[in-house]
């Protein structure tokens, strides 16, 4: 800390260290980039020791699988225990219920509070959409780290109908905080909680108005479709900051939402994952400073992060250099592209002197619209020639083209190709239920869906892809088909083809976009994992037989051995084979021992078609189944620029009891909002500008 920090903290003032989307374990098998991640949030930890922080709130995608290697858990427990533990007392307190806030945990209190941890900074996370909970058990990779007493989970929420987030309660002398939290929801299903009024969040029933009102939420924050994002307006009105997770572009600094009067802040992401524009922007965690109702944001820089330079090109802009008819104009362009390359390099050069912190090798990424007749090159030949120079030798180039639109657009099929042909970089970003909705929104008529809708179908497609669910889909197509079934029976359909099609095409209108939807997909997958636990137990047993039925013949010498009996796959012959071939070798319908049994589904590995295969091929048709006032002072210079807003305080009245608050009820007064970078002078985040009366 500097002096000139010190002289704005007292007992009154919260300091909490925000960050966002660390994404632990990203790329962490490559030569070069394997271990960003995990230097980035070392050096994220270590400020918050450097700053004497209170705690560290996180919002969302700690871990970039939901699975995480044991690497990756191992690093990311490692320096928790190194800058959280110690003998730093922890002098704010817990008002709440820590049983409802917690209530998912079977240590159901804040880690600090346990007499058997030496907590000297609490971790307080909410879950993102890389390390959300699943399974039948409902884990996630952040409740081993809870269990281990090493964070504070909350902002769970076990129903898909209706959400009651019950907010943490934190004093520290006289500044109250009440901390919200959503752990990651499908954004579809969110939106439609609150189109439906079915969020509500709790609040302190006395002085109500006298709390600091903390919100983190992990969704889409810009506009990806109809319902894919959640809007601002949403939001109560009460609130005074939010901090937005999954959005990758830092946009750090506060920016007021003119409707609701609260402040958002998106600290973005410490690691670069995708080659765009929005990650090429100065990565920042956040300092925040909270008193009463006052607030200052410093923007701290983080160091460790790999520069990222990215440039767009357009051939048919430079006829002056070439055009598609000169000869040799590949070769020019080459040329071209390589000059653009080098000036990138160099400026990441200019920028990391004296800084030893930063990673050598940058980031490169040109993007070239080739358009108006210009031919591709060999991109992997054009980036040998940066191999030592950058981390991204594969990927330097991306060639685009902007191409005219076509009359029949609906003819178009959906070019998987195209698709797989991206950079790596851009592949890893694409999400499996986009792409099944595309593809059959691009479908010619008679593969259509008839009996799932689009979006059931891409979230049992996901869990089949991310969670290895290999039951999935076939599960849900066949709940599909017996309710499907059921409805057709209460109905009294009259058995003629049309009248059957038209009853199950409205149907399968009536549940579209509703909770009803997710539930099927929801049923399906507790169908998938009993299919497969009874499968595993039915397996383990026949193993234990066939062990025991070896074991009797090797020990009795005099008897006759019995005939040999061969399997399907290589290595299975005899009857001393045990456990399983490669391949489909042994499956237990042709075992050495000539066990019957038809478990295949859950020994072998399935691919998509195979899923889609294994039901389709039992159905007889195609019919798978206020008032305000207030000054603003603006502070515009070279650097950072900083912000102080002054805002009234609000009548005090008594606290403790919790109520649910309507939306728009509320009447807020003036917020007051600093924030500045770390690097300039002196600031006192509490003094707000002056108020002119005229």
């Amino acid at each position: 800390m500097t002096s000139a920090g010190n002289t704005m903290d007292d007992e009154d003032t919260f300091k909490i260290l925000i960050a966002t989307d660390i994404h632990l374990g990203y790329l962490e098998k490559d030569a070069i980039r394997g271990n960003d991640t995990f230097i980035t949030f070392d050096e994220i930890m270590k400020q918050a020791v450097q700053n004497e922080v209170d705690f560290v709130l996180l919002g969302g995608d700690l871990f970039h699988d939901n699975k995480p290697s044991r690497k990756t858990m191992h690093c990311c427990m490692e320096v928790m225990r190194k800058y959280c533990m110690g003998d730093r007392p922890i002098i704010f307190e817990i008002l709440s219920d820590q049983a409802v806030n917690f209530c998912h945990s079977k240590f159901p209190w804040v880690n600090y509070l346990d007499s058997n941890l030496n907590i000297s900074i609490p971790v307080f996370s909410v879950h993102g959409n890389h390390d959300d909970p699943t399974g039948a058990d409902g884990l996630c990779a952040i409740d081993l780290l809870s269990c281990a007493g090493l964070i504070n989970h909350f902002g769970r929420s076990r129903s898909v109908e209706k959400l009651e987030i019950s907010p943490v309660l934190l004093q520290k002398g006289n500044t109250r905080i009440a901390l919200y939290g959503i752990g990651s929801i499908p954004d579809e299903r969110l939106y439609r909680m609150f189109i439906n009024n079915q969020v509500t969040m709790l609040r302190p029933k006395e002085n109500e108005d006298g709390w600091f009102n903390l919100f983190v939420i992990h969704q889409n924050r810009s506009k990806h479709g109809a319902t894919n994002y959640i809007p601002e307006q949403f939001l109560d009105d009460f609130l005074d900051l939010v901090v937005w997770g999954h959005e990758h572009e830092c946009k750090i600094a506060p920016v007021r939402n003119e409707q609701h009067l609260f402040y958002v802040t998106q600290p973005g992401s410490s690691v670069i994952t995708s080659l765009s524009p929005g990650e090429a922007v100065k990565k920042h965690i956040g300092l925040l400073r909270v008193k009463g109702k006052k607030m200052n944001l410093q923007k701290i820089p983080l160091q460790t992060v790999r520069q990222f330079f990215i440039q767009d090109v357009t051939l048919s802009e430079h006829p002056d250099l070439f055009s598609p008819e000169q000869p040799n104009v590949m070769l020019k362009v080459m040329d071209f592209c390589q000059d653009k390359v080098e000036e990138m390099i160099e400026e990441a050069e200019r920028q990391r002197l004296g800084n030893s912190a930063t990673p050598e090798k940058p980031l490169i990424r040109l993007r070239v619209d080739y358009s108006g007749g210009f031919e591709v090159f060999n991109t992997m030949r054009f980036s040998q020639k940066f191999v030592d120079q950058v981390a991204n030798p594969k990927d330097i180039l991306h060639f685009i083209r902007h191409r005219e639109a076509k009359d029949n657009i609906k003819e178009e099929g959906m070019d998987f190709e195209a698709i797989l042909s991206r950079p790596t970089s851009e592949v890893l970003q694409l999400r499996v239920e986009d792409l099944v909705k595309e593809y059959f929104q691009k479908a010619e008529k008679n593969v259509q869906l008839s009996l799932l809708t689009e979006q059931g179908m891409g979230k049992a497609v996901q869990e089949f892809v991310d969670k290895e669910e290999k039951d999935a889909i076939e599960e849900l197509i066949k709940y599909q088909l017996e309710k499907t079934q059921r409805y057709l029976r209460e109905r009294r359909v009259e058995a003629t083809e049309e009248k059957i099609d038209e009853e199950i095409r409205q149907f399968r209108e009536s549940k579209r976009n509703t909770a009803e939807e997710d539930e099927e997909v929801h049923e399906a997958i507790i169908r998938a994992k009993a299919q497969r636990d009874r499968s595993e137990s039915v397996r383990d047993e026949l193993n234990l037989s066939a062990e025991s039925a070896d074991i009797a013949v090797e020990s009795d010498e005099e008897s006759t051995s019995a005939p040999t009996i061969r399997g399907r796959g290589r290595g299975s012959r005899g009857t001393s084979r045990r456990g399983r071939g490669r391949g489909t070798a042994s499956k237990l319908g042709r075992s050495g021992h000539g066990q019957k049994g038809s478990f295949s589904s859950a020994l072998t590995s399935k691919s998509i078609m195979d899923a889609f295969q294994g039901s389709t091929q039992r159905t007889s048709r195609g019919n798978t189944p206020k008032t305000y006032s207030e000054e603003i002072t603006i502070d515009d210079s070279d650097s950072d620029e900083n912000v102080a807003f002054s805002k009234c305080s609000r009548p005090k009245q008594k606290l403790t009891s919790l109520s649910a608050s309507k939306r728009g009820s509320q009447s807020q007064s003036l917020k007051g909002v600093c924030f500045d970078d770390e690097d300039e002078g002196e600031f006192d985040p509490f003094k707000g500008s002056r108020l002119q009366h005229r």
